[in-house]
């Protein structure tokens, strides 16, 4: 009898996952396989924020897609969530179209300002994670306007931090794509200066400072890994022994994030863009989707956490608007918690937490029912104690 309601428990936070996924996702994709978007889709940014309509539509489709793609390319075939994932997958080849034909309502920004950099990675990302649904499906018209558009960004020098990383997935996605001229100095430049900004205890600075936030979680390590994987091996004597101390770091981190949900379901109110919201975990969920969470931390355990930090967020009044958009913040409707780079497209970055849903249902990670650490532990429980990673 428990065993069945363990199963039963596993299955029906998987149906929560992808209806929370469908309350986010649909405003987006079918607005842009209408090619509406830019027509239907508020602004909400801070008054001051003047450029935002430059950035914000790009910044929607990239980390939306970005968070929904391992589930996009892995999903199930059969059945209503085969059916779901057929939709959506035509649905975001769509939205990729209509955000890169120059002929479209939707045409996107890929070269005014700075900002483009940063989404063309997120789409980037999307496709090095999907790359069966999300290029090779692609019609060849829509691939040419997709690499366009990313070349379109080398016109941008990023910032002196984790913006590193976006010219070096950009530029991973292009290699992937089978361009022959990807800049392989964009992305070495981005390894090596993350391996310098590597502080120790699994974490990196974001540039030569630490800041108390969760980059490591919306950018760095999510990036590091899947730039990594892609073309590491194209130099056996430099790129590819990183992947090793990375992926360690990873996992480290990864304990870190499932030690600081709280029994309640939150986590702690630090740093920029908080707006994200249960993004500030993709890494937590990227480390269960590759099965390489810490022995002590049981797959069941990890989605515990994620799925209470999802439904304290997601369920409270505010999160969207009448007509089902995101607004800023991180518990309900909360627009002071948005910085001049926020606006209504920034906040699909919360697709990020999805990423585990690439994991098929039958998986250990949708099995069985388990507390997380925090919660074990501030209910008498018995946890594992924690270790620092001291070796780099």
């Amino acid at each position: 009898m428990e065993q069945k309601k363990q199963v039963k428990q596993g299955a029906a936070d998987r149906q929560y996952w992808l209806s929370t996924l469908r309350r986010i996702a649909e405003p987006v994709l079918t607005t842009l396989d209408s090619r509406t978007l830019k027509a239907r889709m508020p602004i909400e940014k801070r008054p001051e924020s003047l450029d935002r309509h430059m950035f914000t539509y790009l910044e929607a489709l990239g980390r939306l897609l970005a968070g929904i793609a391992p589930w996009l390319e892995h999903g199930p075939d059969q059945g209503e969530e085969g059916a779901l994932r057929s939709r959506y997958a035509e649905l975001a080849r769509s939205a990729i179209d209509a955000g890169t034909d120059p002929s479209s309502p939707d045409y996107m920004n890929f070269s005014e300002g700075n900002q483009p950099i940063v989404d063309a990675a997120f789409l980037s990302h999307a496709v090095l994670r999907a790359p069966n649904e999300l290029w090779e499906k692609l019609d060849t018209r829509v691939k040419r306007n997709l690499v366009q558009a990313l070349k379109a960004t080398r016109t941008r020098k990023p910032g002196f931090n984790n913006w590193l990383l976006f010219a070096a997935t950009i530029e991973t996605a292009l290699y992937r794509m089978g361009e022959p001229d990807w800049d392989r100095m964009r992305i070495d430049f981005a390894l090596k200066q993350h391996e310098q900004w590597y502080l120790g205890d699994g974490m990196y600075g974001d540039g030569v400072e630490f800041h108390a936030d969760y980059y490591n979680s919306f950018v760095i390590q999510p990036m590091l890994i899947d730039v990594l994987e892609t073309v590491g091996n194209l130099e056996t004597w430099d790129w590819q022994p990183m992947i090793e101390r990375v992926l360690k770091r990873t996992k480290r981190y990864a304990d870190i994030q499932e030690r600081s949900i709280s029994p309640e379901g939150t986590f702690p109110v630090v740093g920029r863009s908080i707006a994200y919201r249960f993004g500030a975990f993709q890494l937590l969920s990227q480390v269960a989707l590759r099965r390489e969470l810490p022995e002590h931390i049981a797959p069941a355990q990890a989605r515990g956490a994620l799925t209470a930090i999802i439904r304290r967020s997601i369920e409270m009044p505010g999160t969207f608007d009448a007509n089902g958009w995101l607004q800023i913040g991180l518990a309900g409707h909360q627009p002071e918690l948005g910085e001049s780079y926020i606006s209504t497209g920034s906040l699909y970055l919360c697709a990020t937490v999805f990423l585990a849903l690439g994991l098929p249902a039958d998986d250990p990670f949708w099995q069985g029912d388990a507390d997380w650490t925090s919660k074990t532990v501030w209910g008498g429980g018995h946890a594992t104690i924690d270790t620092a990673l001291r070796s780099k």
